[in-house]
């Protein structure tokens, strides 16, 4: 392999571990919600605007997967997600509108994606570190790039500053893809949930946003600062990466999904894909083992990274003697 393969494919593995990030963690869509340079500011954050309910551009095939688990009296939809999308994404389909329509419950990894006087307080909790601020953490090259990447996104290095690793990458991780078109407000969860709220349906998650900020905050420095450089490495080649794996998720092509999104963060960082992804859907695999033992149908909606590959939700499942079967 030469050595611009190599580094071409260093590139895509970094850039990868970010989006898988964004792929997998329902904050993705909070933090897009609000401009980087709000977050170097203690603003008191105003209420996101009501989630409207809106049509969907019909999938030419099949559409995104979707799996259901049944027993006697209980019927659960699992449908993976993308947290920001183009508005123009055709991923509708017939299928999963009916399983949506007949569902008592919904239920997604956090409830409220849209709530920025919810997540502003914990952004400054957790996110804002001007006692040990990144140029205090990176080399004078990283932070060349940082600033690169900070004026590409509209900001400064300065304005990335005090932010901590985990925050100034997801927050670098969505900037070219806001640029690019993609929008939380026609992300997955937000469209389901409009739609659940105009039907009277009860909205319910699996974990709130204290959980998932805490998920990155909670990592190991050297474990964030890895996030960080990934994502300055990869950033030009964000937009083309998840381009690529919207479209899988799109077509229903789960494979795709895992190759690009599950199997490079794993490969990349182990202690992401440990935080982010297997002990998050063990816990979702023992929730969802609570609700069969009740009774009703609930269409769950999560983030797609969460069911491909060896440790996705369904596979915990199955080991467990709970079978998902996909819905074709």
């Amino acid at each position: 392999m030469t050595m611009t393969l190599r580094l071409k494919t260093r590139t895509a593995a970094l850039c990868r571990t970010a989006l898988g990030a964004v792929l997998g963690l329902g904050l993705a869509g909070a933090v897009a919600f609000q401009p980087a340079q709000a977050f170097a500011q203690a603003v008191e954050a105003a209420p996101a605007p009501a989630a409207v309910a809106r049509a969907v551009p019909r999938a030419e095939g099949a559409g995104p997967a979707l799996w259901v688990i049944r027993d006697a009296d209980s019927t659960l939809y699992l449908f993976g997600t993308v947290h920001v999308l183009r508005p123009t994404t055709a991923w509708g389909s017939a299928r999963v509108d009916a399983a949506f329509d007949s569902a008592d419950q919904i239920w997604f990894e956090i409830s409220n994606p849209d709530d920025q006087a919810a997540v502003m307080p914990l952004i400054q909790q957790y996110g804002i570190s001007p006692d040990r601020p990144l140029s205090s953490l990176l080399t004078a090259d990283e932070m060349t790039a940082l600033n690169a990447a900070a004026i590409g996104a509209g900001m400064t290095a300065a304005q990335l500053d005090p932010l901590r690793p985990w925050l100034a990458s997801l927050t670098l991780a969505l900037a070219p893809l806001t640029r690019a078109g993609y929008d939380p407000a026609s992300g997955v969860e937000l469209v389901l949930k409009a739609r659940a709220e105009a039907a009277g349906k009860p909205i319910l998650a699996f974990e709130t946003i204290d959980q998932q900020i805490g998920l990155l905050a909670g990592l190991p420095e050297a474990d964030q600062l890895a996030f960080l450089r990934s994502t300055l490495e990869s950033y030009e080649n964000a937009t083309t990466e998840l381009d690529q794996l919207v479209d899988a998720w799109a077509t229903g092509d789960v494979a795709g999904i895992e190759r690009l999104g599950v199997t490079e963060m794993r490969d990349e960082s182990q202690a992401m894909y440990d935080a982010l992804l297997v002990r998050r859907n063990t816990d979702w695999a023992d929730q969802i083992q609570t609700m069969l033992a009740g009774s009703g149908t609930a269409f769950i909606a999560v983030g797609a990274a969460h069911l491909a590959g060896d440790d996705s939700v369904q596979e915990i499942l199955e080991d467990r003697g709970v079978m998902a079967t996909r819905e074709e």
